[in-house]
């Protein structure tokens, strides 16, 4: 499983703005929480938690829409409105990408594409189902964070 080739760059839907990713996730993620499935208008969001300072605007600029503070704050292209990156107030040092943006080998979507954990799972429709091995019925605690972060720098590459 290969994890990332340095540095990957993705896009919007239109190609106005190009993010460039130069570190490797720390934790994958689906999301499905109901406000995910209507960002997403699917049935959960995935993530890709990377250092920020792995993680640079290479091209265009992105807004804000969507979840606009005080919390977290989402990212967009403001020609095609691809929802591009989250950051979470708390979680500087983190910045959730859509993995879905780059054009990935089948090794690195196994690699940092596939969801680690499931978040929210109380609110997953009854056919979204995902390979992840830690699921949570809300957001992880805390707490268990420095477990996971472990135990996903230890899965099989």
């Amino acid at each position: 499983m290969t994890l990332i080739t340095s540095p990957q760059t993705g896009t919007c839907r239109c190609g106005a703005v190009e993010i460039e990713v130069s570190k490797a996730p720390v934790m994958t993620a689906a999301c499905h929480c109901s406000g995910c499935q209507k960002m997403s208008a699917s049935a959960f969001s995935l993530t890709a938690m990377v250092p920020a300072e792995g993680v640079r605007v290479a091209k265009g600029e992105v807004v804000k829409g969507g979840a606009k503070g005080p919390d977290l704050d989402h990212y967009f292209c403001p020609k095609c409105m691809t929802w591009m990156f989250t950051r979470i107030t708390g979680f500087e040092a983190l910045v959730n990408i859509r993995p879905t943006m780059f054009d990935l080998t089948d090794a690195e979507v196994a690699g940092w594409a596939t969801p680690f954990i499931e978040t929210m799972v109380e609110n997953k429709l009854p056919w979204a189902d995902t390979p992840a091995p830690h699921k949570f019925d809300a957001m992880p605690d805390m707490d268990s964070f420095p477990q996971l972060l472990a135990a996903f720098a230890q899965r099989a590459l």
